[in-house]
């Protein structure tokens, strides 16, 4: 039966001590401090990671399959001074309606061009991506229309001179004045602004970002009709230099298709393979399945907690390690307090109650100071670093959980030492 003012009066006894030792307790506790800090910062800075890596690929679809033209390495090599060359590669409008009428368990295709030109207005011109593109960009990427409208069908059909641009776009074009129905100028051709757009990701943090996308934010985008794209700029792009210029031709950057439910993905993904390999002599494109890379980050995360609490933990047994070291010590310093204690009829299970309370507290007090100030920690990274970090429950509940095993699983053999000290022997002691 436990008798529950005896334990009270060991946990007192057991503060007391340590309170005789301010100095020393504190220095004890700074192993278990920092043990439990490192474990909650750490899973909270790669919790942040992960969740930031997963809601990127979450923003491509997870119903999604994207391919990407993809440059050839024998291609790579720039053409030598006075000399010309045309390198041609990447999908094609006949890819996107062979994949289209092919396919089976397709709900979209959306074929893109994506070209390198800046936008003017007035005075002010910006560096941008300009997007040809079909009215389906808007429900297969996510896309947020803010105002006015987006791409139609009859823009498509018609080559018609219209542009939806990203409201960051607009405020470096427009500081002044409302951009819906304004004209930009692109090259030498004019465009209608139509509608202000926001996106949720950058093409440069895509997984898979082609060399066409390279450094380039998607909030500095303007939409365009793909037929459009595809008349006013042509199929070839020029790069110029002394004495020679070299000019890649590419019909389509991306193509992605949107599948019915996921359990298409994988069998189209085998058929896309297929296909492009019989039409392609070049491997001049990159499939991307957002679904399998959600996956392997769900893994990666798991795997990298894993490691991260490892890690962690090795400061829990180095503060472990030191709350032994201390109550070994302590066990020496005190031998006579318990042989006088035994002497007065304490049983070895009072004695090894009252050094387990002590390493207990020690730990436990440690872990209370260590959560708090693991808290902190990520807070400071994400303010001052501009990371996410995320502190989940459970690693609270695991790091404090483990400090106040460190102390009963490292106060074991001390207090055992103590209490199978002969009480004659320990009144002897000096």
């Amino acid at each position: 039966m436990i008798n529950a003012p005896a334990i009270l009066l060991t946990v007192h006894l057991g503060i007391k001590s340590l309170l005789l030792h301010k100095l020393r307790t504190a220095l004890t506790m700074l192993g278990i401090i920092f043990g439990v800090c490192s474990v909650i910062a750490m899973l909270a800075i790669g919790e942040g990671a992960s969740y930031a890596a997963q809601q990127r690929i979450k923003a491509l679809g997870s119903n999604n399959i994207i391919i990407n033209s993809v440059k050839p390495d024998e291609d790579s090599v720039v053409g030598s001074r006075g000399r010309s060359r045309v390198s041609e590669y990447g999908l094609t409008y006949s890819d996107a309606g062979r994949l289209q009428t092919t396919l089976s368990g397709l709900q979209y295709i959306l074929p893109m061009r994506i070209i390198r030109e800046s936008v003017r207005f007035n005075r002010f011109n910006v560096p941008s991506q300009i997007i040809g593109t079909h009215p389906s960009y808007l429900p297969i990427t996510g896309l947020e229309l803010v105002r006015g409208r987006f791409l139609t069908q009859n823009d498509e059909i018609h080559t018609d001179n219209v542009c939806a641009m990203t409201i960051s776009l607009a405020s470096q074009l427009f500081p002044f004045q409302d951009p819906l129905d304004e004209e930009v100028r692109v090259g030498t051709g004019y465009y209608r602004v139509v509608g202000l757009v926001r996106e949720k990701s950058s093409i440069d943090k895509r997984p898979g970002a082609g060399a066409a996308d390279s450094g380039k934010a998607l909030d500095n985008n303007l939409y365009i009709p793909l037929s459009c794209a595809r008349s006013r700029f042509g199929e070839t792009i020029f790069r110029r230099s002394a004495g020679s210029f070299e000019a890649e031709r590419v019909q389509l950057h991306r193509i992605i298709l949107q599948m019915v439910d996921t359990d298409a993905i994988e069998p189209a993904e085998q058929d896309i393979e297929a296909m492009l390999r019989h039409f392609h002599e070049k491997k001049d494109y990159e499939i991307i399945v957002p679904l399998q890379l959600l996956r392997e980050a769900e893994e990666t995360k798991r795997t990298f907690n894993v490691v991260l609490g490892s890690i962690a933990a090795i400061s829990l047994l180095v503060g472990g390690i030191g709350i032994m070291n201390i109550m070994l010590a302590t066990v020496t310093e005190r031998t006579r307090e318990i042989g006088v204690r035994r002497a007065l009829g304490a049983r070895k299970k009072d004695i090894i109650t009252q050094f387990l309370v002590e390493t207990v507290v020690l730990s436990l007090g440690g872990g209370v100071i260590g959560v708090a100030v693991g808290v902190l920690v990520p807070l400071l990274v994400s303010h001052f670093a501009k990371m996410p970090t995320i502190v989940t429950l459970w690693s609270l509940t695991l790091a404090f959980g483990i400090s106040g095993l460190t102390g009963i699983v490292f106060g074991l053999y001390p207090a055992s030492r103590a209490a199978n000290l002969s009480p004659i022997e320990a009144l002897r002691h000096e």
